[in-house]
């Protein structure tokens, strides 16, 4: 069995200078997402997004970009979830990419804010009906007995619904990450990685080189 002490990697392919990078985050991780896309990497829009409880304990899961503008970063959940409800406690959370093919990541913490119900309704209605419906179908991070609860409560809505248009769930919609920071990390040879981190500062983004 390999020792997991012995997992390593030397990061060769890039390298990240001042000279190389644009003034602007937005379009910065433009770049980079397109890249990411373009080298074919599964989900390059999954990220990590950690909150934090009521009693100040970190918590982190996993989910989908969505879009992403010079406004902030945006993805879709139910608010009565775990991390709607700890948004809704504490309005700051933090985002991380991973792009281990190109051994890059994004790191990303800002203060939260909801989207408006017009842009969420027009993004629920433009996903398929069978995840319209699955917002329906499960009150996310609710206990339940078992798998069938959730599939016969989709058999019910897709009678309820067939050939009607689905309404948003009151209780779903979106959430923009407003970063304050912006960390683009490039891996390199004997772990002297790169570091640039935009910081948002009297209205101007400071770019700063970090120690790996």
């Amino acid at each position: 069995m390999t020792k997991i002490a012995d997992l390593r990697r030397n990061y060769t392919q890039a390298g990240l200078l001042e000279s190389e990078i644009v003034a602007n985050p937005f379009a910065q991780f433009k770049l980079w997402f397109e890249q990411a896309v373009a080298a074919d990497i599964l989900e390059p829009n999954a990220m990590t997004i950690a909150t934090v409880t009521a009693e100040g304990k970190p918590s982190a899961r996993i989910v989908l970009l969505k879009d992403f503008d010079d406004r902030g970063f945006v993805f879709y959940t139910n608010y009565n979830s775990q991390k709607g409800v700890e948004l809704q406690h504490c309005p700051y959370a933090a985002l991380v990419f991973l792009w281990g093919d190109l051994e890059r990541q994004v790191r990303i913490e800002g203060k939260v804010e909801f989207v408006a119900e017009p842009e969420a309704t027009a993004y629920f209605h433009s996903r398929p009906a069978s995840s319209q419906l699955g917002a329906w179908a499960s009150e996310q991070s609710t206990i339940i007995a078992d798998r069938s609860i959730l599939e016969q409560k989709l058999q019910q809505l897709e009678t309820e619904y067939q050939n009607t248009i689905i309404p948003k769930p009151p209780h779903w919609g979106g959430v923009r990450v407003i970063p304050q920071e912006i960390e683009f990390w490039q891996g390199r040879p004997s772990r002297l990685h790169d570091r640039l981190r935009y910081q948002l500062v009297d209205g101007n983004w400071q770019i700063d080189r970090l120690a790996p």
